[in-house]
């Protein structure tokens, strides 16, 4: 899914397709929007150097694992899918064009469910007690949102 997604996200296809924006970003909303997509950038890197030897690409267990919640583990359980998912809705907007707004929906889909299966994963390595405290503490990817 994530392939597909980042087909119909890059500038090419519509081009390819001749799809026109849906909306004229401008100067300042490119400006914001490339603000956001910074931020997101930063905050997947964040998370990934807070996690350390931790990190892993595949959803594994790691030596030593143990759970994370400090940093931007502390407001948000995968701050590297809430960064990499804010990056690339705000590029979709920048494009505004109907396949890369898909596209940019597919992958943050998918990293939706990535997101999930990890934490059914982590609940299993950890302990459901222990992960299940953290997922009534914090929330999934929106910063700041209610939890249970």
């Amino acid at each position: 899914m994530i392939c597909a997604g980042v087909i119909l996200i890059a500038p090419w296809t519509a081009k390819v397709l001749g799809e026109r924006p849906i909306w004229e970003v401008g100067h300042y909303g490119a400006n914001a929007l490339a603000g956001v997509i910074a931020a997101g950038l930063l905050l997947t890197w964040w998370a990934r150097i807070h996690l350390g030897r931790l990190w892993s690409s595949a959803i594994t267990r790691k030596e030593e694992h143990r759970l994370v919640d400090t940093g931007p583990y502390g407001f948000v359980r995968h701050p590297i899918y809430t960064g990499l998912i804010t990056a690339l809705l705000a590029t979709g907007a920048t494009e505004a064009t109907p396949t890369a707004l898909l596209g940019a929906v597919i992958i943050a889909l998918s990293l939706w469910l990535k997101a999930r299966a990890e934490e059914s994963f982590l609940a299993a390595e950890l302990g459901f007690d222990a992960y299940e405290s953290y997922r009534r503490r914090v929330p999934m990817l929106i910063p700041f949102l209610p939890c249970h």
